[in-house]
């Protein structure tokens, strides 16, 4: 599922326009990845946790000249799902196999 399509889920099920709903969801995009660079993680009960990994430091192997690199400590942005929604996930799927 593609941005476009959850915008007009989203519309569809609001009453809003496509037009609005891609406005709120550009403003949820931004507030999100804001939070994020700051540092801080958002929690959204029942869908789950925007969080930062840090990886540590390392070196590692140029594969074309063989060559040593270091890389530096950087971070991840990372969603970790709650538990009801996998819970919801998995029921749903066990469901549709069976």
């Amino acid at each position: 599922m593609r941005k476009s399509d959850i915008i007009k889920e989203i519309s569809a099920q609001t009453g809003l326009t496509q037009v609005e709903t891609e406005a709120v969801i550009e403003g949820f995009i931004t507030v999100v990845s804001e939070a994020l660079i700051q540092g801080e993680r958002v929690d959204l009960r029942g869908f789950g946790n925007f969080i930062l990994k840090t990886r540590k430091a390392k070196a590692a192997r140029n594969i074309s000249t063989g060559e040593t690199v270091q890389v530096p400590e950087h971070y991840l942005p990372y969603f970790k799902a709650s538990e009801s929604l996998k819970e919801r996930v998995n029921d749903n799927l066990k469901k549709n196999v069976l």
